[in-house]
C-alpha cells in the first residue's frame, strides 16, 4: 500500500519557490520528490526552468531603467520572452531617445551578455479606455503631439495587429496628483484620479487585452503595503486605490480565469527609489521614499536593500508556467516588512534587546 501523505509525488513547495525565485532563466533547479512507500529512497532530479521562449509580453508603465516595470521586462527577457512596452505619451520621446542613444545599455545587459530587446514601444495613457474618452485639451496638448492613438483599447488593438496573441500582461503604473496631501485634504477630483490611473486602469487592461491572451497566460500588477497599513505621506487617495487594486485582483482572477483561462496576481513591492517614487515629497528635503527605504531597512525581518530585480524575479515566476495554479494572490516582496507589527527602531523599544 502506498503512503497516504499529502506530499506524495508532489514537489516540495518551499524548494520549488526558492529555486524559481533565486536563479536566472533556463537554469535547471533540483528538488526532492517524495517517493511511494516500499520503493528505494532516492532524490529525483527535476528540471524547473523559467522558460518563456516564444511568449509575448506587454509591460505597461516603462519610462526609464530605474523602476519595477523595467526590472520585470528584463526578467521576462532573461527567460526568453518577447518584450513590448507601453509608455506614457509625455515621456515617450525622452524614453525612446534614451534607448536609441545607449543611455540604458548597461541596465539592459542580460546574464548571457546580450542586451534586452524591446520589440516595440507603444504610447499608452491608461486613464483613457477609448478614443472618445480623450478630452480636447489632451488631444491638443503638445506633450501628446504625434501620438494619435494611445488609449487602452487603441493599444490593445495595435498589439493584436502586430503580434496576434500575447501571453503576459504587466501593469506597472500608478499616479495620484494629490499624493502629497493627507486624505483629509484630498479633493474628490484628486481621489478619483488616483483610482482611475492606479487601479481601474488594470481592470480596463484585463478587459481589453484579455481577448488577445492565450489560455494559460498571466497578468500581474504592482501594489503597496499602504493598501492595508497607514503610511503617512502616501496620500491623495493612493492608499485607497491600492486597496481597490488588490480587491480587483481577486475578482479578476475569478472572472478572467473563467473567461480567458489566465491567472491574475499582484505584487506588493517594497519601497524603491525610482524616478517616479522620488518625486513624492517636497523638493530640497528628504523624500518620502527615502524615509520609507530607511524605515524598511531598520524594521524588516531581512535588514537589507531591496532591489528592482528582486521584484522582477518574482514577477517572472508568477508570469511563468511554474505558477500556473497561483491566482488571486497578493505576493509580498518587501524583505518581510509586511509581517511586522512593531517598529524596532521606535524609542519605545529601546533596551528591549529586539
Amino acid at each position: 500500500r502506498t503512503s497516504d501523505s499529502p506530499a506524495m509525488l508532489a514537489l516540495t513547495p518551499i524548494a520549488v519557490l526558492a529555486a524559481a525565485l533565486g536563479r536566472p532563466a533556463a537554469t535547471a533547479f533540483r528538488s526532492s520528490v517524495a517517493r511511494p512507500a516500499g520503493l528505494a529512497r532516492a532524490d529525483v532530479s527535476m528540471a524547473l526552468p523559467i522558460d518563456l521562449t516564444g511568449k509575448v509580453a506587454f509591460v505597461a508603465g516603462v519610462a526609464d531603467s530605474t523602476g519595477y516595470g523595467w526590472a520585470i521586462a528584463k526578467a521576462l527577457a532573461e527567460a526568453g520572452a518577447k518584450i513590448t512596452v507601453g509608455t506614457w505619451p509625455p515621456v515617450l520621446g525622452i524614453f525612446t531617445k534614451s534607448l536609441e542613444s545607449g543611455k540604458f545599455d548597461e541596465d539592459a545587459i542580460l546574464s548571457d551578455g546580450s542586451k534586452m530587446v524591446i520589440e516595440k514601444i507603444y504610447p499608452l495613457d491608461a486613464v483613457f479606455d477609448a478614443p472618445e474618452d480623450v478630452p480636447d485639451e489632451v488631444k491638443n496638448n503638445k506633450r501628446y503631439a504625434g501620438c494619435e492613438a494611445f488609449t487602452i483599447s487603441d493599444i490593445a488593438a495595435a498589439v493584436g495587429k502586430d503580434f496576434g496573441k500575447i501571453d503576459i500582461l504587466v501593469h506597472s503604473l500608478a499616479n495620484g496628483p494629490e499624493v502629497t496631501k493627507p486624505l483629509l485634504e484630498t479633493s474628490r477630483k484628486g481621489y478619483m484620479a488616483a483610482a482611475s490611473a492606479s487601479s481601474y486602469s488594470f481592470v480596463s487592461m484585463v478587459q481589453k487585452f484579455g481577448p488577445l491572451m492565450n489560455k494559460g497566460g498571466s497578468a500581474v500588477s504592482l501594489t503597496y503595503i499602504a493598501s492595508e497599513r497607514v503610511i503617512p505621506g502616501y496620500g491623495g487617495g493612493m492608499s485607497s486605490a491600492k486597496a481597490a487594486l488588490e480587491s480587483d485582483t481577486r475578482t479578476l482572477a475569478f472572472e478572467a480565469g473563467r473567461k480567458y483561462g489566465i491567472t491574475v496576481n499582484t505584487i506588493s513591492a517594497g519601497a524603491l527609489k525610482s524616478r517616479a517614487a522620488s518625486a513624492i515629497g517636497d523638493k530640497g528635503k528628504k523624500s518620502f521614499i527615502e524615509y520609507a527605504i530607511d524605515y524598511a531597512k531598520a524594521n524588516a525581518p531581512l535588514a537589507k536593500d531591496l532591489y528592482s530585480d528582486d521584484v522582477g524575479q518574482v514577477a517572472a515566476f508568477l508570469l511563468s508556467p511554474l505558477a500556473g495554479s497561483v491566482t488571486g494572490v497578493t505576493m509580498y516582496v518587501d524583505n518581510g516588512l509586511h509581517a511586522m507589527g512593531m517598529a524596532l527602531d521606535s524609542k519605545a523599544m529601546e533596551g528591549s534587546g529586539a
